[in-house]
């Protein structure tokens, strides 16, 4: 129980530190555009307008990573792949393997919780035209870094897309001595350094789902398999 406290402590603390961080300007200001301009169908919402945590269970074996926060999603909602289609799609797959309780996400007080499962982006920031610099994933590692260092359970990581794959293995990179080549191919696992596995997964992006390069089917198989390598 101790161990637990100190676990939700400690996120708690990294969590409040990227809420308000303001390392890089650039992403602060587009923050700030975005949250005062709006979208047409959320013009009357408040935006959260600010860095988005990850959120999940503290004792989560499982770890599911995407790149940053939509514009109108999280950086609106205040929490990572909530309120935006990229989201619907996933945590209606989520909901399907028994992973989340609810099959929507629509704002951050929705009472959605996650099952032994952590969700969190490799930049807490939007950026613009989806694209960060290298010196803002730079910034931003050390969170990342500190979340999977306090998640004492994990045993496999998702990662949603190539941006955030290859940012799982820089981290690796930079921790251990790594001689193997990691490609990118949906539903390649790796066997990290630490023991834990790396799943490769196609990012649950509308385009990718509107062209079929991930449906219902494919995501959920996958979900499947990292559930039951994450019990094993």
């Amino acid at each position: 129980m101790k161990d637990k406290i100190n676990k939700l402590y400690n996120l708690k603390v990294l969590n409040k530190n990227i809420v308000n961080c303001k390392k890089c300007k650039r992403l602060i200001d587009f923050i700030k555009k975005i949250s005062q301009t709006k979208k047409k169908d959320f013009k009357n919402d408040i935006y959260w307008g600010k860095p988005v945590p990850g959120f999940g269970d503290t004792d989560a074996k499982l770890m599911i990573v995407g790149l940053a926060p939509a514009a109108h999603g999280g950086t609106r909602t205040g929490r990572v792949f909530t309120g935006d289609k990229s989201g619907d799609f996933l945590f209606n797959c989520l909901y399907k393997v028994g992973i989340s309780n609810i099959s929507t996400s629509t704002h951050n007080k929705d009472g959605l919780k996650l099952n032994s499962t952590y969700i969190t982006n490799i930049l807490k920031c939007v950026p613009p035209e989806d694209k960060p610099l290298n010196k803002e994933l730079n910034n931003c590692s050390n969170y990342f870094d500190n979340e999977i260092k306090n998640l004492k359970k994990l045993k496999v990581i998702v990662s949603l897309g190539k941006i955030a794959f290859d940012n799982c293995v820089k981290f690796y990179k930079k921790n251990f001595l790594i001689k193997q080549k990691f490609i990118f191919k949906h539903g390649i696992k790796y066997i990290l350094p630490d023991g834990k596995i790396l799943i490769a997964c196609y990012h649950p992006s509308p385009r990718n789902v509107n062209t079929k390069v991930i449906d219902t089917k494919k995501m959920i198989g996958l979900l499947r398999v990292a559930k039951k390598e994450s019990k094993a």
